[in-house]
């Protein structure tokens, strides 16, 4: 049985850079839709379904920042940011509000290939080794349904967060540093700034910590990264 194309939807006001994408992505084998601003967006989101938005954070009517947040919020959609700004506050901003990559213009279209490849990996089905439950004392993590729980309570977690989380917690004890974890989690070499894995590790922190001043779960090794430290026996209950 044949798989089904991944759906992406292009934003961005410019039109010779939203064909272009459009162009250059449909050669790629993927089902493609286009918008120009943040109202055309939504309805093509709703109507479309995509696995995956590039998304231009400057709108003629909408921030893409706000516009990320809120397709996140419907879906489990992938959202790849695309923008002018070369400054890392502003990459570091995307990423804390649910990004999953940025892209700075200009691009080249290799480039945009190997992120977008790199970004819808993670929808590939688990192999029978990585469909265990994990089990942490309250803190339950599923692979399979890609849902974390904590005291019963899902907890909503962008699909980086959770690879990130799963990521970790498959490996309880060993501290990883930020370029290991860039690797392993994001799938291609990243160039910019390491800090993003602070972001999305202070983010997953505010959703399953008691206590993020003083987390538990996962550890920031001083001068090294980060672990995470599965409470009382130190290692994972595994739960088909």
């Amino acid at each position: 049985m044949a798989i089904a194309p991944a759906k992406i939807l292009v934003v961005d006001d410019d039109p010779a850079i939203r064909n272009l994408i459009h162009r250059f992505l449909t050669k790629q084998n993927y089902q493609m839709e286009s918008a120009e601003d943040g109202k055309s967006a939504l309805a093509t989101f709703e109507q479309f379904n995509p696995d995956l938005v590039i998304l231009d954070v400057n709108l003629p009517d909408a921030n893409g920042y706000n516009l990320c947040q809120e397709m996140q919020s419907r879906t489990n959609v992938f959202i790849l940011m695309l923008t002018s700004r070369t400054d890392e506050a502003d990459k570091i901003k995307g990423f804390s509000q649910g990004a999953d990559d940025y892209i700075t213009k200009p691009f080249s279209l290799g480039e945009l290939g190997v992120r977008v490849g790199a970004i819808l990996k993670r929808q590939r089905p688990v192999t029978s080794a990585e469909q265990q439950c994990l089990m942490f004392d309250q803190l339950m993590i599923d692979p399979v349904r890609r849902e974390v729980k904590f005291n019963d309570d899902i907890i909503p977690l962008t699909a980086l967060e959770f690879d990130l989380l799963h990521f970790l917690a498959s490996h309880p004890g060993r501290v990883w540093r930020r370029a290991e974890l860039i690797q392993e989690v994001w799938d291609y070499e990243y160039v910019g700034d390491q800090r993003v894995v602070d972001v999305h590790i202070g983010q997953i922190r505010k959703k399953i910590e008691i206590d993020t001043s003083q987390p538990a779960l996962i550890q920031t090794v001083r001068g090294v990264g980060y672990k995470f430290e599965a409470p009382g026996s130190g290692k994972p209950e595994a739960s088909a």
